[in-house]
Formats: C-alpha cells, sequence, structure tokens
C-alpha cells in the first residue's frame, strides 16, 4: 500500500519558505513552528497541484502521522482488493451512461473488439495527443493557484498572471521581481511547463 503521506509539498509562512519534501516530513517541521505558538500560521502546498493541505497539529509527532494518512480523501487510499472468482481479471472498468447519436453507434458496433474496446482506443490516443497541452494547462493552474494564496495582493500579479497563461516568461520573471525571493523561486518553478513547453500547446 502506497503512503498518501509520502506525496512532496512546501510550507510557507507568510512569504518565507520552510521546507519541501514528502508531506509527512513537512508536516512535522510544521507542527514543530506551530508549537512554538509562531503568529504567522504555516501554509503547505502540495506540489503537483498546489492545493493546501491541511494538517491537524495536536497530540504528539506520531498523532499527527497517524491523521495524514486517515484523514486524507477516500480517493488517496488504496483498498484491500476483493478476492476474485474465475474468469478474467478485474480491469478496475467503471460502468457509466454515454450518450451517442445512431451514426456514432453503428460506426462503434461495426469496428474490432466492440464499442467499449474503440472507445477506450480513442480515449488513449486523444490524452497522448494532449498530453502537451495537458501540462501546460496543469502548470497554469498550479503556478496560479499557488501565486493566488501567497501573492494575490503583490504588485504586479495581474499582469504576471496574464504573462503566465500567456506563455510569456520574459513579462512574467519581470512581473514578479518585486516579490519575496521565495515566492518568486516557487512560482517559477511550478510555472516551468506553462513557460517552457508552448509549443506543445
Amino acid at each position: 500500500m502506497t503512503d498518501p503521506a509520502a506525496r512532496t509539498c512546501t510550507a510557507f509562512t507568510g512569504v518565507k519558505r520552510i521546507c519541501s519534501g514528502r508531506l509527512s516530513a513537512v508536516a512535522l517541521e510544521a507542527k514543530a513552528i506551530n508549537d512554538r505558538g509562531e503568529s504567522t500560521p504555516v501554509l503547505i502546498f502540495d506540489d503537483a497541484t498546489a492545493n493546501l493541505i491541511e494538517v491537524d497539529y495536536r497530540g504528539s509527532r506520531g498523532d499527527v502521522l497517524k491523521r495524514l494518512f486517515h484523514e486524507l480523501p477516500q480517493q488517496a487510499r488504496v483498498e484491500p482488493e476483493a478476492v476474485r472468482g474465475r474468469g478474467r481479471p478485474r480491469l478496475g472498468v467503471v460502468a457509466r451512461e454515454v450518450t451517442l447519436l445512431p451514426r456514432h453507434w453503428q460506426w462503434l458496433s461495426s469496428q474490432r473488439g466492440g464499442a467499449s474496446v474503440v472507445l477506450r482506443k480513442l480515449v488513449d490516443e486523444a490524452r497522448l495527443a494532449n498530453i502537451g497541452k495537458d501540462r501546460v494547462r496543469q502548470s497554469q493552474e498550479t503556478a496560479y493557484r499557488f501565486m493566488s494564496a501567497t501573492a494575490g495582493d503583490a504588485p504586479g500579479f495581474e499582469e504576471a498572471a496574464r504573462a503566465l497563461f500567456a506563455g510569456d516568461e520574459h513579462r512574467f520573471e519581470q512581473c514578479i521581481s518585486v516579490w519575496p525571493e521565495d515566492v518568486q523561486d516557487h512560482a517559477k518553478r511550478l510555472a516551468k511547463d506553462a513557460l517552457h513547453n508552448q509549443s506543445g500547446a
């Protein structure tokens, strides 16, 4: 079973970066700061999404780590696999309704393997074809989320956001150059794909 608390993240107090690494280690560092009674709250950002991660610092270090695993969203956990019977192995497929026009169903039914196989292949092909665009979009959204949380009131924020979504690296760096150094550095790291891979968009 993969420990969800092993995902990587970065912690800030205000505009100062404290540490980066596995969530379990960062959370313990944040707990130490919280236990000292610092006036500025610690914000922990998921490195992949820049979503804020809430941590309950009550109790011992062991208590914090236990809650990190047990209180994470259900979808982050790996459930025990059900006992299999005879037949083909389960592929983890999910049944959902698909609404298509008659001509689409007619075409699908004429393809080798049937509608489900063809649809899965089409989705996989589309995912591969759009991987560059998806990477750029994810980078844009992640960087913007972090910037909004740490520099939403900073000078040049609106212009920096426009440069981010336009893929204008020079203008982006110009706009954030007056921001605190740690915020600048992390924003640049999160925006890397958005600013360097526009050719794939």
